[in-house]
């Protein structure tokens, strides 16, 4: 298809429109990364085996909220092509079925972690250190019971994130992070309960956010309604609508995270100091993925709204926008991070062994992240936002586990690098997907995979 880069005649997005999704949906990006940061920190003053048992925890809570994503992603996708066509009815239904199924699905997750949370931790890190180990189950079990507020949260994000309006998430957000912020400090230095404060305050914070998100949701004057939670029914010709994004975009996700788990297990039989630093690295590298994390999230909305109204030559337009946009912040960022993350990493308290790692893994990913990284991660989300997501799901979990796992294991087993191995197996893993990826968008067929026409399988009937 030939498309235009040139400014629309009738642009469905203006720079402020374009603005006002993105800058709240940085600092929100913003806030979610300093309290994980945070959190870090306090604990790095108990131990390297208590970092170490919250990072092996932290795999799995990411797990968590990248399946919350995928839901979340479906749910917007729908949403924002049936808003972009001005069905409203039907973009409530899929936001009451897309709140509905997050909140089971975290119920789900808490039972299950709350009542085996030492053998599955056993199962997907195998023989660790009994210190390390006893920090890691109290972390899960608590901040597993958070769950199902932070599905109540993200499904209320998503739904205003449709509207455009992506600033009451951030309000809200700041709400939360303020409240965790300050439950740590109670917990950890006044009441000395380490680990089990920290994740208290999580806990804590996200049953704050999503009271207050259902109260914003409730209040008139929204263009998308929905009922009160307990009142919502599950209706299967709305959720295969969700579900026919979200299930790949799950896939992609949840498999994306268990190649990072099989990596950290990797990690694991090197010993404490690698785990440690391979956590703090890991903390530090979400700072400079904000501005690109935060623009392809309103990538979602806006390659949506576009191909719902019909306007395929402006979802070309804004992708290549916003994604020069991503660019920048992203040069801006991990340019500055490369100067100054000796000076992070010496926040953490660290043994100089595991100190130096950190410096080393994160100068590499400034480097290596420059070429490839917003192709990489802020591209496809025009892809998924148009319904493209089969081939968004194929190219990544080929890349991680042909690139990211093979390439790690040879480079941890074979040729004994140590934590900077994995890190250049992931380097690999973006370059892969990055080009795949632009072969696509450059190909256009992403723009005739529009979720809410009735064909194939996507028919709502």
């Amino acid at each position: 298809m030939q498309v235009r880069t040139s400014r629309p005649a009738n642009p469905i997005f203006s720079s402020k429109d374009l603005w006002r999704l993105i800058i709240p949906l940085i600092f929100e990006q913003l806030l979610a990364v300093s309290v994980g940061m945070i959190d870090t920190l306090m604990v790095s003053t108990v131990g390297e085996a208590a970092v170490s048992g919250v990072a092996l925890v932290d795999n799995i809570n990411r797990l968590m909220i990248l399946v919350l994503s995928a839901f979340a992603t479906g749910g917007s996708v729908v949403c924002s092509q049936y808003y972009g066509s001005g069905q409203m009815e039907r973009a409530n239904e899929v936001c009451e079925q897309m709140e509905t199924i997050m909140l089971l699905s975290m119920l789900t997750a808490l039972v299950l972690l709350g009542c085996f949370s030492r053998p599955v931790l056993r199962v997907l890190f195998g023989s660790i250190e009994d210190d390390v180990m006893d920090y890691a189950v109290t972390y899960l079990v608590i901040t597993a019971m958070s769950y199902p507020f932070l599905s109540i949260y993200n499904a209320g994000a998503a739904i205003f994130r449709c509207l455009g309006n992506s600033r009451i998430s951030m309000n809200i957000s700041i709400v939360m992070n303020l409240i965790n912020i300050v439950g740590n400090a109670v917990f950890v230095f006044v009441f000395h309960w380490d680990v089990a404060g920290v994740a208290l305050a999580t806990l804590f914070s996200r049953m704050t956010a999503s009271v207050i998100m259902q109260v914003m949701l409730a209040r008139p004057g929204h263009e998308l309604r929905q009922r009160p939670l307990p009142f919502c029914r599950l209706h299967w010709r709305i959720l295969k609508r969700i579900l026919y994004i979200g299930v790949p975009s799950g896939i992609e996700s949840g498999m994306f995270q268990i190649g990072k788990l099989a990596v950290v297990s990797m990690i694991s039989t090197i010993g404490t100091n690698a785990i440690a630093a391979n956590a703090v690295g890991y903390q530090i590298i979400d700072f400079p993925n904000i501005p690109g994390t935060a623009i392809g999230l309103a990538l979602l909305t806006v390659s949506g709204q576009c191909i719902g109204a019909g306007e395929k030559e402006q979802a070309v337009y804004y992708t290549k926008k916003l994604t020069g946009f991503a660019y920048a912040g992203d040069w801006l960022c991990k340019i500055t991070l490369f100067f100054i993350c000796p000076t992070i990493v010496s926040w953490f308290s660290l043994s100089a062994e595991a100190a130096d790692t950190a410096v080393l893994v994160l100068r590499m990913f400034c480097l290596a992240a420059l070429p490839v990284w917003p192709l990489s991660f802020t591209l496809p989300n025009a892809l998924r936002g148009a319904g493209d997501i089969r081939y968004t799901m194929t190219a990544s979990l080929a890349s991680m586990w042909i690139c990211r796992i093979v390439v790690s294991w040879f480079l941890i087993f074979r040729l004994h690098l140590g934590v900077p191995g994995v890190w250049i197996g992931m380097f690999v893993d973006w370059y892969v997907r990055g080009t795949s990826y632009t072969a696509r968008f450059l190909s256009g067929k992403w723009l005739d995979k529009s979720v809410i026409q009735d064909k194939g399988k996507a028919k709502l009937s």
